[in-house]
């Protein structure tokens, strides 16, 4: 199961940067010229859950795997990218094909980095990603919808209803709001559309070192922005973060001492990351490994076992089940038996975010 998070923005924000960092990479090249990303790399950012480390060391895991989520460097966008300016309708394509977008947005000051526009102002730098995307989706939002209109006069009844959806998200972007805004249409719905604004969106505000304690007048004014639209802002020096994803334990511990960090902003962007694309978190805990995995919020427990191995949804039994908390308090898997804390859950229990499971199947 497959999630990925599309990093967009302005040219020269530092977005192939943030790639690197986050990947543990330098696959991106990271050059201070527009288009220096052409076609999108694409990488696997780890999700630190602090849980999976204690579980694996109870248990005393012969391997602790964390789960991952695919994060996408995507070309950065101009004005006019929606008529073909820049990389354009490529760009464009990238995005469509991400499931949430990390919007990247300078707020420092840097004469030897160039600046698309010329001057740093991360609220019109904002304007003209989100204008590129509204207009690209207005564009085949009302092809779509000529197109079902006629259908509708050849009386063809499922051309109605689409016709009724395409009209309301239609009439949002023509007064340049995004489509998730459209009110009175089912999620499974607007997604069934697969347009750019209908994506959750999280803003990175890209600070220099001096500010990403406590921020700068340009991030202010992004969180402000972000606020109004119900997204989340995650302030970020990408330059110092580069620097500490090629450290390893206690350099890495020092750096961060020495910066006043109790968390790296990799690590809340990863999360955030997460928690934008509604997924959560299960455990399976044994000597030969102790391991994460990702679930969309609300499966069921066979369908969680399919995660694993389709066999196991096809052939689920049962899940003997226990929650984090208490498989810590109980010392483990049997201390938590012993206590009473590990139940068997059938096929329709709903997972929750930490559950420790062990599952029952037969093919």
């Amino acid at each position: 199961m497959g999630f990925t998070c599309g990093i967009v923005g302005l040219p020269n924000v530092g977005k192939s940067t943030l790639f690197n960092a986050l990947t543990m990479s330098t696959s991106a090249q990271a050059m201070n010229f527009p288009f220096c990303t052409i076609d999108p790399n694409v990488g696997k950012a780890l999700v630190p859950d602090e849980r999976l480390r204690v579980l694996g060391e109870m248990a005393g895991s012969a391997k602790v795997i964390p789960s991952a989520i695919d994060f996408v460097d995507i070309a950065g966008l101009v004005k006019g990218a929606s008529q073909g300016e820049g990389l354009g309708n490529r760009f464009l394509g990238h995005i469509r094909e991400v499931d949430a977008i990390v919007h990247v947005v300078r707020c420092f000051e840097d004469d030897e980095v160039t600046h698309v526009s010329g001057r740093i102002s991360p609220l019109d730098d904002v304007e003209v990603v989100m204008t590129e995307l509204v207009l690209s989706d207005l564009e085949s939002v009302e092809k779509r919808y000529q197109a079902a209109s006629k259908r509708v006069r050849s009386g063809e009844k499922d051309a109605i209803k689409l016709v009724d959806l395409l009209g309301k998200v239609k009439e949002v972007l023509e007064r340049g709001d995004f489509a998730y805004k459209t009110e009175g249409v089912e999620e499974k719905e607007m997604r069934s559309l697969g347009l750019l604004t209908s994506k959750p969106v999280l803003y990175v505000a890209n600070v220099d070192e001096d500010s990403f304690l406590e921020g700068n007048k340009w991030s202010e004014d992004l969180g402000k922005r972000a606020e109004e639209e119900g997204s989340e802002l995650i302030r970020v020096s990408v330059g110092l973060e580069a620097e500490m994803s090629l450290l390893e334990g206690g350099e890495r511990a020092d750096f961060m001492e020495m910066y006043g960090l109790e968390d790296s902003g990799l690590g809340r962007l990863v999360r955030s990351g997460y928690e934008l694309l509604g997924l959560m978190t299960f455990f399976t805990v044994g000597p030969k490994e102790a391991r994460s995995w990702t679930i969309r919020r609300g499966m069921t427990a066979s369908e969680s076992a399919g995660v694993i191995h389709t066999d196991f949804e096809r052939g689920f039994i049962c899940a003997e089940t226990v929650s984090y908390d208490d498989f810590v308090l109980c010392g483990g898997e049997q201390g938590a038996k012993e206590g009473g804390k590990l139940r068997q859950e059938g096929r329709d229990y709903e997972v929750k975010d930490g559950d420790v499971m062990h599952f029952r199947f037969n093919v």
